[in-house]
């Protein structure tokens, strides 16, 4: 799937370029040849999910339902998100039999495996940060955090190919030409991003982390609490600052956690900017009000996020929504962490078959479990009774 990209970008930044100088229409390039077609998913029994029965599987029903009303005009989810929203309060049993009835699940395949497993995926986990910032910049509060620039262009694949749906090119215009937008890096240099500063953070590894996450509170010097929800994102690849650590012999890789992270940083703080611009990948943010503060962040799929119950996914494999059965451990630990979740987010470093992201809430001790989890594990992709598997 992505072998074609740059192909891809090519054929993009031409004809985006084209649409900017007003020049003629030229003949479209043709487009990419699809890769091969792999087995996705394998259909298996109930019996094959560790831990199904023993799982508290009504923890999830407030995240299935808040995805249902997202789904419920969608043709293969109408007749199972009716009969959830028919369900009040429903018993663990009765949840039950609800996705025995309505569902199959289907082991979520990973040709590539991890650690070496090649039945076994990658999870690691995330949180919603509280960080505290200012309207201006001080001293003391001296971290930017973006709003989405006016010159950032984000081109939609599908109107060259239909096939592409959904995938999305980010860049600049230099000129007459289209070009990768700034990194990291580069952006303190753009003039496009002056005042579009939402607060500044009082650290820069701060307000890095709230970016990783998605989205966060920040807390105002006049006790107001705002909430930073993901808007946009610069179209450069993320790159792990803890891959970077590792591969210049700073950390090994069982240091780094985001524990052993900030600890090498604090103690070579000259090296701050240079870890930090490892990864070129930028996000930008809208404002909201807090709100209910019991309530998660908004995530890709636009509905509120449950703690310990929604996960980030790559959408390719897992569509938003679905629900999940998830075996892994707990952080840092061989203890089995089996149970329903909701996919409901996706993230710049979450690509991949059986790959997740679980989300932990807010709080001191959603960041230290979200900071230590990097685990095996396997994905099961419940999926409504007798419609089509989901596929690009």
């Amino acid at each position: 799937m992505r072998a074609s990209v740059g192909a891809i970008l090519l054929a993009i930044f031409v004809s985006v370029a084209l649409v900017a100088c007003s020049s003629p229409p030229v003949r479209k390039p043709s487009p990419p040849r699809p890769a091969p077609v792999l087995q996705r998913y394998a259909q298996v029994e109930w019996s094959a999910l560790p831990g199904w029965n023993s799982d508290a599987l009504e923890e999830a029903w407030p995240a299935l339902q808040a995805s249902c009303r997202a789904l419920r005009f969608r043709t293969e989810w109408t007749e199972v998100c009716t009969a959830a929203q028919a369900l009040v309060a429903p018993t663990n049993a009765i949840v039950r039999d609800y996705f025995r009835t309505y569902f199959d699940p289907y082991r979520v395949l990973n040709t590539t495996g991890w650690n070496g497993n090649p039945n076994m995926g990658l999870v690691t986990g995330y949180y919603e940060p509280l960080l505290y910032g200012d309207r201006t910049a001080s001293s003391r509060f001296n971290a930017p955090l973006y709003a989405t620039p006016d010159d950032l262009l984000i081109v939609d694949l599908a109107s060259l190919y239909p096939e592409l749906k959904g995938k999305r090119v980010r860049g600049r215009l230099e000129g007459n030409r289209v070009v990768p937008y700034y990194t990291r890096a580069e952006l303190p240099s753009d003039p496009g991003i002056r005042g579009k500063e939402i607060v500044w953070i009082d650290g820069a590894l701060d307000a890095f982390m709230l970016q990783v996450q998605g989205s966060g509170r920040v807390q105002l010097p006049s006790g107001e609490t705002i909430r930073l929800q993901y808007a946009d994102q610069n179209g450069h690849p993320f790159r792990s600052i803890g891959r970077y650590l590792v591969d210049k012999g700073e950390l090994t890789l069982e240091q780094a956690t985001m524990p052993g992270i900030r600890a090498w940083l604090a103690a070579n703080p000259a090296r701050l900017q240079e870890v930090l611009n490892a990864n070129p990948s930028v996000v930008f943010f809208t404002e909201a009000p807090l709100g209910d503060p019991l309530i998660g962040p908004r995530g890709a799929q636009g509905v509120p996020l449950t703690a310990g119950r929604s996960i980030a996914v790559d959408p390719a494999f897992v569509p938003l929504g679905t629900p999940v059965f998830l075996a892994t451990t707990f952080p840092a630990t061989d203890l089995p962490l089996q149970r329903l979740v909701i996919a409901q987010d996706t993230g710049g470093a979450i690509a991949g078959a059986a790959r997740a992201d679980f989300f932990w809430g807010t709080g001191p001790s959603a960041f230290e479990q979200a900071g230590k989890m990097r685990q095996n594990g396997a994905m099961w992709l419940l999926w409504p009774k007798g419609k089509p598997l989901p596929s690009n």
